[in-house]
């Protein structure tokens, strides 16, 4: 039982993460939409929209790669949250290389984007840390065995007997 609460934990906090790292990714992208006052106030609707794909795209790019990061730290206990920032930068990254054209003949990737690969990783970074703050806190604690309740403290000594029954 403890262990289907736990995979919901972990679903909400992997939702929750894809969801902070889509609106940091959005949020940099349109970061010079934001800066132009020129173009006047953005359409809320459309900034809505915009960050549910965000949510999409991140969610379904990220969830082979954070299920192994949650898989190895849930297998061996990894409580810190510097693992979680460091997994979830590896995510970004991944998930960005993902995207980029790969050239085999000469080992190496065609088209990478500096500022690109730098926002997905430091939105990956930001995601294992908030995936931290939900799930990661307590990864491996559904091995664990409950421990007995604690029986109640004795009555005081020179306490009154309680009343005879009826």
């Amino acid at each position: 039982m403890a262990l289907i609460g736990r995979l919901f934990v972990i679903l909400f906090g992997f939702l929750a993460a894809c969801l902070v790292a889509g609106m940091i990714v959005i949020g940099a992208v349109l970061f010079p939409e934001f800066s132009d006052f020129a173009g006047g106030p953005i359409d809320p609707d459309a900034l809505n929209i915009v960050l549910g794909f965000g949510f999409i795209f991140l969610s379904g790019f990220a969830l082979l790669p954070a299920t192994i990061v949650v898989l190895i730290t849930e297998a061996f206990y990894i409580r810190s949250v510097l693992a979680y920032a460091l997994g979830g930068g590896i995510v970004g990254l991944a998930c960005y290389l993902g995207l980029i054209p790969f050239d085999p003949d000469a080992l190496r990737f065609d088209g990478i984007v500096r500022r690109h690969l730098e926002i997905m990783t430091g939105a990956g970074i930001v995601a294992g840390l908030v995936y931290w703050m939900i799930a990661g806190r307590n990864a491996g604690a559904w091995r664990e065995p409950r421990h007995p309740p604690r029986p109640p403290p004795p009555l005081p000594s020179h306490s009154p007997a309680p009343p005879p029954a009826s």
